[in-house]
């Protein structure tokens, strides 16, 4: 069975574990990382030296890196479902799959840290008021481009959605100022009632 080593509030173990939902994969889960340490011995930096999760073993091939995962996984098991076999189709979920690196997580993720596992008396309310505006134009940009799409990549819900909807959770549930987005909040309703979704990624943020 896949062994999937990553505790369960972590984003980027969240969108492995939809995924896996996504393609009714079974699959082993072992609590790492944080308060669950793990990740920091010798035995698992053999198999993972950045000392991250996730991490699979998929009988016996060994895999970081969210992105790379979930990508793997819906081409093993997926049969083009949630990921095109097309290469222009694919290209397309690429395309958001890394705006969220490049882009949507790196200012979500301060005003995420700033907020949620930083005390109050430390946080740098600055920094955090910074980054919510930045996002708050970044996801203006998916909301026009959802005008046009019912999901990211298209009409279908593809591996696009994944990444995108762990992080609009944060941005629909922080106690933040939001800008009326409603293409984004309609998306965000239909991706979030998924079974997958309500399984893996609903829980409070913590």
């Amino acid at each position: 069975m896949l062994k999937i080593w990553g505790r369960a509030n972590s984003i980027n173990v969240q969108k492995v574990l939809w995924t896996c939902a996504e393609l009714e994969l079974g699959f082993e889960r072992i609590d790492a990382g944080m308060q669950f340490g793990v990740n920091n011995t010798p035995e698992y930096k053999v198999m993972n030296p950045n000392g991250l999760v996730p991490l699979i073993d998929d009988g016996g091939f060994l895999l970081w890196e969210s992105h790379t995962i979930v990508r793997y996984l819906a081409r093993r098991y997926g049969s083009g479902n949630i990921l095109p076999t097309d290469p222009q189709p694919a290209a397309d979920v690429d395309r958001w799959m890394e705006w969220y690196n490049t882009t949507a997580w790196i200012v979500m993720r301060p005003i995420f840290w700033g907020m949620i596992r930083t005390p109050e008396a430390q946080r740098n309310l600055a920094e955090i008021e910074d980054n919510r505006s930045k996002l708050a134009q970044y996801l203006a940009i998916a909301d026009a481009h959802l005008a046009k799409h019912t999901f990211f990549a298209g009409d279908t819900f593809t591996l696009a959605d994944i990444p995108l909807g762990v992080l609009a959770h944060r941005w629909f549930v922080l106690p933040i100022t939001r800008p009326e987005l409603p293409n984004l909040f309609h998306w965000y309703q239909r991706v979030s009632a998924r079974p997958g979704f309500q399984t893996h990624c609903a829980s409070a943020l913590s």
